[in-house]
């Protein structure tokens, strides 16, 4: 239980990474606030939370969206009294060649996984500060360092740009005792790496099954993450035993691509 007594606010918690980030974070003993655009998904993990005997609080929000951040973030506050960890978690991307990316492909992007994790982070950092101190996980990728086969370049540059954005966060926050680190995951079985490994099969001509296995060819360790995978590392990564560690961005990948 060695978040007893903690409030964790994870994004994206409908489904994949954020729902086993959120019911890794109640195994722990933290109270929940399982954040979703789709509210029916929410709710779903935040019953699933509940089954650890710890509260949690389905919440909706449109991370595009500045007032629903607010409101979400106000919600929590108002059901729980504070916030001590917000895992910035919702993402989207979709597998397309560098000249197949549209105007609407790049701004659906980034408003999500670069703009919301800023504004997400944002409004969080004002309660942790006045609150004297938090943590923030942001959900980087592979993608941001470089990865040759990563879904497509506007997703690699919004994952860069978490990266980038989770170095110069940590500097300017650790004077209010606020840790700010990313966790890079590498090939991951989720429901949207299921979509993506359906893409690549029809591109190589090969079943779904041979294109896993082709993919699972060129980590180093044999195999692809779990979504608990990363859920393990967003737990440490909230607990009193990483309290030292900020401006981070650690790779769950395998070996895949050098840190």
């Amino acid at each position: 239980m060695i978040l007893k007594d903690k409030v964790v606010l994870v994004t994206g918690a409908g489904n994949g990474i954020g729902a086993a980030i959120t019911e890794a974070m109640a195994e722990a003993g933290a109270t929940i606030v399982a954040a979703d655009i789709d509210f029916g998904a929410a709710t779903r993990t935040a019953e699933k939370a509940a089954t650890y005997q710890v509260k949690a609080l389905p919440v909706q929000v449109d991370v595009r969206e500045v007032a629903s951040i607010n409101a979400m973030l106000g919600k929590a506050v108002a059901e729980f009294g504070k916030l001590d960890v917000i895992v910035n978690n919702a993402g989207v991307t979709r597998r397309a060649y560098i000249m197949e990316l549209t105007e609407e492909d790049w701004d659906r992007t980034h408003s999500v996984n670069a703009r919301g994790v800023f504004f997400c982070l944002q409004g969080a950092a004002r309660i942790m500060i006045e609150q004297g101190g938090g943590c923030i996980i942001n959900m980087a990728s592979i993608a941001g360092r470089g990865y040759p086969n990563t879904s497509n370049a506007a997703y690699a540059a919004s994952k860069g740009a978490v990266i980038s954005l989770t170095r110069t966060a940590a500097q300017q926050l650790g004077r209010y005792n606020i840790n700010v680190n990313a966790i890079c995951p590498g090939v991951t079985n989720t429901p949207m790496g299921d979509a993506i490994a359906e893409i690549k099969a029809k591109e190589q001509g090969v079943s779904v099954a041979e294109a896993r296995a082709n993919a699972l060819k060129t980590i180093p360790i044999g195999r692809a993450n779990e979504p608990a995978d990363i859920a393990a590392l967003a737990v440490f990564l909230a607990s009193p035993a990483a309290r030292n560690i900020t401006a981070q961005a650690i790779n769950v990948d395998g070996g895949l691509v050098p840190s």
